[in-house]
């Protein structure tokens, strides 16, 4: 298909390849901090914490400022506009607050602007994510879509649901049978080019979006893709149940968020072993109806 666009050169197929594996190294994945001033005032709100941008920005500071050693966790963040100008309590901009420890920083765009009268705006349009067929049938349009336009793959990375029950089906589905469901899902329509596929949690909770990440490395089935997490909700929940608004909880939340970011780089390894003792802010589910992203 003939496009408007001139195509990439060797040196920057290869930038965009190694920011792709970089941001997906084994045992790495996404902290997505992109949510939007409404969404993080849901957030707040759940912790009784006014929605001023000043709450925001000293949140965001706690995830930010983290010892360097979540570089071995977390390979990327995403930020909203908003974070991409704010700066920590010493005045160091977040960007650069991120790059030293490693870390690749990237912002949230809007996606849909260039879908409308296209097949994929109607699919978008569809509430029902979590139906595995019609995550085929997305997955199929896009890359359709993207290798129509020539988009190089090898420097592009994934991020789609886990196929899960809807939240009020009352058959409870395994940690095994999402791995199956969703990895089937996924072989049969994104690419082996494609380095990594980073989940969002999908309204899970912060302990299930672990153990469901977990079970698919550790399924049988081919990944020929990292298989890694794009988290929002469920990196933060129990940092923000820590912290509730008050500075003298930093440390608290900070290790909170540590401990999250240690357990998802095991499970996209397969190497988290449950012990049990998971605490209410990480067991609690994180659903919320009609959620936009």
């Amino acid at each position: 298909m003939t496009h408007q666009f001139p195509a990439l050169s060797p040196e920057q197929k290869k930038a965009l390849s190694d920011i792709a594996q970089r941001i997906v190294a084994s045992g790495k994945g996404i902290l997505a901090a992109d949510e939007s001033v409404g969404t993080m005032g849901n957030r707040l709100q759940r912790i009784n914490v006014e929605n001023t941008e000043e709450n925001r920005r000293a949140f965001r500071e706690i995830l930010f400022s983290s010892d360097a050693s979540i570089n071995q966790s977390i390979g990327g963040v995403i930020f909203f506009h908003e974070t991409l100008y704010q700066k920590d309590s010493s005045g160091k901009p977040f960007p650069a607050l991120i790059k030293e420890k490693g870390i690749v920083v990237g912002i949230k765009v809007s996606i849909c602007t260039w879908l409308a009268g296209s097949i994929l705006h109607t699919l978008f349009q569809v509430k029902i994510f979590c139906n595995q067929s019609l995550c085929c049938q997305v997955l199929a349009a896009v890359y359709k879509a993207l290798n129509d336009h020539h988009v190089y793959l090898e420097g592009t990375l994934l991020k789609p649901n886990m196929v899960t029950a809807g939240h009020s089906c009352p058959k409870k589905y395994t940690p095994q049978d999402v791995a199956v469901a969703t990895v089937t899902t996924l072989l049969r329509t994104v690419p082996a080019a494609v380095p990594g596929i980073c989940f969002l949690s999908g309204g899970q909770s912060e302990e299930e979006a672990s153990v469901n990440l977990n079970a698919m490395n550790q399924s049988p089935l081919p990944k020929p893709w990292k298989l890694t997490f794009s988290y929002g909700r469920a990196l933060q929940a129990s940092a923000l149940a820590a912290w509730v608004g008050k500075n003298e909880n930093k440390k608290a939340a900070q290790e909170a968020f540590r401990k999250r970011a240690q357990i998802n780089s095991l499970a996209c390894r397969g190497q988290y072993v449950v012990s049990g003792k998971t605490d209410t802010a990480a067991s609690q589910s994180l659903f919320t109806a009609s959620y936009t992203y």
